[in-house]
């Protein structure tokens, strides 16, 4: 056992310096709590992160209760999760402070300018890696090409998400019964299912809406963090009509800054709306729903992970939400290149990315000085 002292201090440094997005996030605690600590051994550390995209929402923070878990009972799955969390909500919390205050100063606008473009290069790196793991077979294939078609189309990204694992289901039932040939029929019903599709009336604004439009997102954002852009947007730009376009990628660019979970981002969008009640009502929707499936899922992760057609699902859920991811990555590059400069920014740090593997951060940090340079 540990104690909750060790876990507090171990996750809020963690939670301070963990730059880089999930997969350097766990690379940190691997380093940390196996070879470091000895905490877990290898093969417990991989049966955790494995049990972590089973369930919906933020995989490193998911992995991050099952270690407190795991060491200290239930009081370390709340400490070792919420000191991952906290220094995160912190430090961007303070940012959406100076953003609302400052936003407008040159300096601001100089350093959102630089770094937009930057995020959208290493979203599209993201979506490179994940797309060439989750696209293994044709039938795959044919659903993401269904799925960026319907969501296209205005289809909400819950329906696609969830048809997407009920088709995949179809298909590896059919194949069991040797009728592949309609895995390509079955994938495409997907682009012309009849799903309930986003309204677009606007709604007033309240805390109480707030905090179940980010229960809602946390409760069903399978795949990587940048999922979540899907969602905000379908939410707050189109369907709640409380964030301009602009906004939500200044809160994007904000989440690629900082250290800890990106779904902190919602901390951010929750200040903007909200002032500190915002941001604290946010903050605790959109990460409450994890520490409940990582509560429930010691009980029946074990079957799930043995069952094919669970897996086939969780196939299905992970092309959607690539498609979901590609869709509203081309919107957004329309609001961050709007001339040469940001091109080149864009293609720059598109080729460090995908040729020389340079760490995100030091592209955010280096656009942001360039951008800030620019309008001065």
């Amino acid at each position: 056992m540990t104690s909750l002292r060790e876990l507090a201090a171990l996750f809020l440094k963690l939670g301070t310096t963990a730059f880089g997005g999930p997969a350097a996030h766990i690379a940190m605690m691997e380093d940390e709590v196996v070879r470091r600590r000895r905490w877990l051994t290898r093969e417990e550390f991989l049966d955790y992160l494995g049990a972590t995209n089973l369930i919906p929402g933020p995989n490193s923070t998911e992995l991050a209760i099952h270690i407190g878990h795991a060491r200290a009972g239930w009081p370390g799955l709340v400490v070792a999760g919420a000191c991952f969390i906290l220094p995160a909500a912190l430090i961007v919390g303070a940012i959406a402070w100076a953003y609302v205050r400052f936003g407008t100063l040159p300096a601001a606008a100089g350093l959102l300018y630089g770094v937009k473009p930057v995020v959208i290069a290493v979203v599209l790196q993201a979506l490179w890696g994940l797309g060439r793991t989750a696209l293994k077979t044709r039938g795959l294939l044919v659903l993401g090409v269904a799925a960026v078609t319907a969501a296209v189309a205005g289809v909400n990204e819950l329906g696609i998400l969830f048809a997407s694992g009920a088709l995949m289901v179809v298909a590896r039932a059919m194949r069991t019964t040797g009728r592949d040939e309609h895995t390509h029929e079955a994938a495409v019903v997907l682009g012309s299912a009849s799903l309930q599709v986003a309204s677009s009336a606007a709604t007033s604004f309240g805390l109480f809406s707030l905090f179940s439009v980010f229960v809602k997102i946390g409760s069903v954002l399978f795949g990587s963090g940048y999922v979540l852009l899907a969602f905000l947007r379908a939410d707050f730009v189109e369907r709640l009509h409380w964030l301009t376009e602009r906004q939500l990628l200044d809160a994007v660019a904000v989440g690629q800054v900082t250290p800890g979970p990106v779904f902190t981002t919602a901390t951010f969008i929750g200040y903007v709306l909200g002032g500190v009640n915002g941001a604290v009502v946010a903050t605790i929707g959109i990460f409450l729903p994890a520490f409940v499936f990582v509560a429930c899922s010691g009980l029946i992760l074990p079957r799930v992970r043995h069952s094919p057609p669970a897996r086939a699902a969780l196939d299905g859920v992970n092309v959607a939400s690539l498609a979901l991811m590609l869709v509203v990555t081309a919107q957004l590059a329309r609001a961050a290149i709007v001339d040469f400069m940001t091109l080149g920014l864009a293609a720059i740090a598109a080729i460090l990315l995908f040729r020389w593997r340079v760490n995100s951060v030091w592209l955010v940090v280096g656009a942001a000085v360039i951008g800030i340079a620019a309008h001065a």
